[in-house]
């Protein structure tokens, strides 16, 4: 089979697979992340392998699988807390932001440590990527969640959006954590749609190179055009699915995508072209590795996450 049978493939089995999950939210979205998140961080240290540094792989994966969780922070609180409580014990719980900060200092400091006393070349180097591999990929990745759980009816602002005589039925609850879904399939859908564009914008109207030395395919004629396609799209699922965003909101989503999204996909170009490859890894069918097809992810999520917490529901 060619490439682009294979690639097509591919996504026609992933997808619908990668929409009922981001739909059911809850666990099953958590589980999808840690996976995902699981497999590009890995890619990123054997990226950085290849340039001689030795990353301390396990301790960087295994706190990159607890910022996640961080992000599941409300579900993760009422079990500890309850657990504890039923055995007649009370204890504080840290705040999402706390939760985050204490396992990045004690990561840093246990990295620091434990880099001591491997006795191996390049201790900055190695440090230094294992580090980033932990704030680049699951700290980043890890905002999804983020976003899937901040639509929780409990700690959602329910009268800015429903008339203070409806009650929290479940429909309205039901109706809310949907919202979370749509959220993120409208990230993903979005950044799909701008980077179709900007390649066929790119192949019909390209003559200017956007940054040749990291990726000499890429032309300001098809960035404008996958700019330009992100917002439309977004203003347009405003009006579909996401009934909680005004037409402002949605374009500053779009906006945020059409432009970091194709600067996270330069980024990571740049780290492959650095390690001499080709792709992250042979992972997925036609598609490269995890770290490629989530590369514009991994820089919009975090934006959107924070637009959406501190502006749109502050």
């Amino acid at each position: 089979m060619s490439n682009l049978t294979v690639r097509i493939l591919t996504a026609v089995l992933a997808i619908p697979i990668i929409i009922l999950l981001v739909i059911f939210g809850d666990i099953f979205f958590l589980l999808f992340v840690l996976i995902i998140s699981f497999l590009a961080q890995n890619e990123f240290y054997k990226l950085a392998a290849v340039k001689g540094s030795k990353p301390i792989a396990g301790l960087g994966l295994f706190t990159g699988s607890l910022i996640i969780l961080s992000f599941f922070h409300k579900k993760v609180q009422f079990f500890v807390v309850e657990f504890f409580e039923k055995n007649n014990v009370f204890i504080p719980f840290p705040s999402q932001t706390q939760l985050i900060l204490i396992i990045s200092v004690l990561a840093v400091i246990t990295i620091l440590l434990v880099e001591m006393f491997r006795n191996r070349d390049n201790a900055i180097q190695n440090i230094s990527t294992t580090v980033l591999g932990i704030f680049y990929v699951p700290l980043f990745l890890g905002t999804l969640v983020g976003i899937r759980e901040l639509f929780i009816p409990f700690d959602f602002p329910v009268y800015r959006f429903f008339p203070v005589e409806v009650n929290l039925s479940d429909s309205v609850k039901d109706q809310i954590y949907l919202w979370g879904g749509y959220t993120v399939l409208t990230i993903f859908a979005t950044i799909w749609i701008c980077d179709t564009a900007a390649y066929f914008g790119g192949k019909m109207f390209g003559k200017h190179k956007l940054f040749e030395r990291v990726s000499p395919n890429k032309t300001w004629e098809g960035a404008i055009s996958g700019f330009i396609f992100a917002i439309a799209f977004v203003v347009a699922a405003k009006y579909l699915v996401l009934d909680y965003l005004s037409v402002e909101n949605a374009v500053v989503i779009g906006i945020i995508v059409g432009v970091f999204g194709q600067l996270g996909d330069l980024a990571e170009s740049k780290l492959k072209r650095d390690a001499g490859v080709k792709d992250s890894s042979t992972l997925i069918p036609g598609h490269g590795g995890v770290l490629d097809r989530f590369d514009s992810v991994l820089f919009v999520a975090p934006l959107v996450f924070l637009f959406l917490d501190f502006v749109v529901f502050s």
